[in-house]
Parts: C-alpha cells; sequence; structure tokens
C-alpha cells in the first residue's frame, strides 16, 4: 500500500527502477542521494522509514554550507531497493533522465534522549514537520534538518545543515566544493605526490 503512487507512475516493461517492495535494513537506517538528470536537474534525498523510503527532491542540491536552506519537495515513497538504482529512466516514462547515486550511509535522529526507537523517533518528527538526523555519508555528515514550511503547498519542505565540525560555508552540490573541501584536496593531491 505505501508503494502504490510509486508503481502506478512507472510502466515496469519500460524502465529498469526496482518495483520492490518494503525491507528493512538490519541494523541500521539507511539514507541514499541521487542525482537525477531529468527534465530539470536535481536530487533526490531519501530516507528509510517504515520498509520504504521517504523522498524529497532538492532542485539545488544538499549542502554542508549552515546559511543555505534548501527548497525539498516531498514526493512519494519509494521502494527500499531503490537506494542502489542508478540508470537511464527511458523517455515518455515518469522522471525520464540519468539517475545516480551521489551520496549514501547510514542515519539516526539527532535526539538520543528519546525513549522510542530510532525510526519511530524519526517517524514522530516527520508527522509532527521537523525531522532532525545525523547523517553518516561519504559526503554528507553531521547534524541536518527537514522542516515542513508552514503556508506553503503541502509537500514543500527545507533541507538545513546544521552549524557542526562538518558545515562547510559555500557548498556546491553540482561542484561537490568549498573553499574548506578544496584546500583539503590539494592537500591530499599533495601527500600523495609526495610533495614538501
Amino acid at each position: 500500500m505505501a508503494l502504490k503512487d510509486y508503481q502506478n507512475k512507472r510502466k515496469f516493461d519500460e524502465t529498469s527502477e526496482p518495483k520492490g517492495e518494503t525491507k528493512k535494513s538490519k541494523d541500521q537506517l539507511v539514507f541514499v542521494v541521487q542525482r537525477h538528470a531529468a527534465s530539470r536537474l536535481h536530487y533526490d534525498f531519501r530516507l528509510e522509514m517504515e520498509g520504504v523510503l521517504k523522498s524529497w527532491a532538492i532542485p539545488k542540491g544538499p549542502s554542508l554550507d549552515s546559511k543555505d536552506k534548501r527548497l525539498a519537495m516531498k514526493v512519494e515513497d519509494h521502494p527500499y531497493d531503490y537506494k542502489d538504482f542508478e540508470g537511464n529512466i527511458p523517455e515518455g516514462n515518469y522522471g525520464a533522465g540519468q539517475v545516480e547515486v551521489w551520496d549514501s550511509g547510514t542515519y539516526e535522529p539527532l535526539d538520543d534522549t528519546s525513549q522510542l526507537s530510532d525510526e519511530k523517533e524519526l517517524l514522530k518528527e516527520l508527522k509532527a514537520g521537523s525531522i532532525k538526523f545525523i547523517l553518516h555519508g561519504k559526503k554528507l555528515k553531521g547534524e541536518f534538518a527537514l522542516v515542513k514550511m508552514k503556508n506553503a503547498e503541502n509537500n514543500a519542505w527545507l533541507l538545513i545543515k546544521h552549524q557542526d565540525d562538518f558545515a562547510e560555508e559555500k557548498y556546491d552540490a553540482e561542484k561537490n566544493t568549498s573553499p574548506k573541501s578544496l584546500v583539503t584536496k590539494f592537500l591530499e593531491e599533495k601527500k600523495s605526490l609526495k610533495i614538501k
């Protein structure tokens, strides 16, 4: 039932997207961000809850800059197996275009004092319209919040990076750069080339 909207929008005889069923991770909850070059380039941000991936389309992509408030439009739940999906959705199909995994990892609620399980705490926050969590990805790390916009469309949210050790100023998801990450990259290259 949770995946009915997802399945109704797709022609599985034409697309290689997983039809999928509800499924859960064994240990920690997973997240994935997929770069989706559809009619307009955007990033799909997905959080595992209730055996599916709760999903938001982020036009400008996630940011590590705590000053950025990225619009995140809530879309239909996707199957758990979608976390590994990469490929081309053919023309004439919903979401036609190239999909690639941009980042992935595990996540947990920011509130570590809750008496609820991680998943139940996150579901409670989702229902309340404000989810606070910690991402353990390759690119996205640290504390974030997804906050439902008031007096806006029902599915309009904001993705916000909290100010923490992983925050970076002037971050660009498309270039995956910031002044801080460029310096780190330079130092790593220098070290690998053994330049003094």
